[in-house]
């Protein structure tokens, strides 16, 4: 086990300030807003979200995305093309058209649902990083702050959009195809995954699309017309990260953060192949929902390679139920069991806040539920 014992991340994204959420959202709608004051809040709330990671245990920490309305359409600020408008809302999820009520009940009210959707209306290209560098200066000062700039240089992480999960958010009505969509977005999100890394952090890609899309836009392909849609995204995401060791990378798969049927969601069996192509050496991805808690049997027979680690998730992202610490042990055993404890990182199915806005779990509940997945992963070390 790295250093010895079982460490512990989570996804990316935690809940924001009220005061935080409020000018994200004027900005995103093209209000007025104070800029000073944003940027003041942005650092302010980095601080504080780092402070909290580091008193409830969390050993691989982030910024918690406070900067991002969105942890995919935040690159409309950063890339060019963008200046169109998407008429159509997001993706009916096969799912959730299966139960009419549930979607009147939930989805209208959850923060993506009012969301500015910009379509790729041109050239797709990096504008400048100057928002990534604030970024990374951002959070690099509140590591020092917090004592934890040594001890984490190689722990610290930071998420960006893949191409894949771009594309699902932001349709493209400019390229003639998708996939020279997703090659033109490899290339402008090139020079923002290299200065994550250049920075000294590791480079989290979010790719929900390799498991989300298959219930979403490509629920009408079968199994292996699905696979190979995957398989683009994959190699337009390898692409983009060429120049970056497997080691400085992790990827984050999920089948969708919301608590809807699910029944639909393709198995990790069946796309984790495609997944160990990717050129990351970490895989983050959703283990402790109902839908996906037991897969980690499929390491049974499959064989995870030697270059990668696994994290998954083992608190539910989407209850506001504190996970017991020795069920998130018996979670971490399981897997740790089939593919040795050095290979197995403790993390949560999803973010907590992957829209600025209304969360899921109050924010309150979320430092207790990671508290639970420090004491659970001591624990499991111990049973180890």
């Amino acid at each position: 086990m790295p250093s010895g014992r079982i460490l512990t991340t989570h996804t990316g994204s935690l809940p924001r300030p009220e005061p935080l959420v409020e000018l994200l959202k004027a900005k995103e709608g093209r209000q007025p807003y104070d800029r000073d004051r944003l940027e003041a809040e942005i650092q302010r709330a980095v601080r504080e979200v780092v402070s909290r990671q580091q008193q409830a245990g969390v050993d691989l920490v982030n910024d918690g995305e406070m900067s991002k309305v969105g942890y995919s359409t935040y690159i409309t600020d950063r890339l060019t093309g963008f200046e169109g408008e998407a008429h159509d809302g997001p993706t009916q999820l096969a799912d959730v058209a299966d139960f009419p009520d549930f979607a009147r009940r939930y989805m209208g009210t959850r923060p993506l649902a009012s969301l500015r959707r910009p379509a790729c209306s041109g050239p797709v290209a990096c504008r400048d990083l100057s928002e990534v560098r604030r970024d990374l200066a951002n959070f690099k000062r509140a590591l020092a702050e917090a004592s934890l700039a040594e001890a984490l240089a190689d722990r610290a992480f930071m998420t960006a959009a893949s191409p894949g999960v771009i594309s699902v958010f932001l349709p493209n009505s400019y390229y003639p195809t998708r996939e020279a969509y997703l090659f033109a977005l490899a290339d402008a999100m090139r020079p923002e995954y290299e200065a994550i890394v250049e920075a000294g952090l590791v480079l989290q890609l979010d790719c929900p699309d390799l498991a989300m899309s298959r219930h979403g836009e490509f629920a009408k392909l079968d199994l292996a017309q699905f696979r190979r849609q995957i398989e683009v995204n994959v190699a337009a995401l390898n692409q983009a990260v060429a120049n970056i060791p497997p080691e400085r990378m992790r990827i984050h798969l999920c089948w969708g953060n919301y608590p809807g049927p699910h029944h639909y969601d393709v198995a990790l069996r069946d796309i984790i192949d495609v997944v160990f192509t990717a050129r990351p050496a970490a895989i983050s991805y959703e283990a402790a929902n109902p839908r996906h808690a037991h897969e980690w049997k499929i390491f049974r027979d499959i064989k995870l390679p030697e270059d990668k680690t696994l994290i998954p998730g083992v608190l539910d992202s989407t209850t506001n139920f504190i996970e017991h610490p020795e069920l998130v042990a018996e979670r971490l055993c399981n897997l740790a069991r089939l593919v040795g404890p050095e290979r197995v990182i403790g993390g949560v199915d999803c973010g907590f806040s992957t829209f600025a806005g209304p969360t899921q779990v109050s924010p309150d509940i979320v430092w207790r539920k990671l508290a639970s997945l420090a004491e659970g992963a001591r624990l499991a070390t111990s049973m180890l």
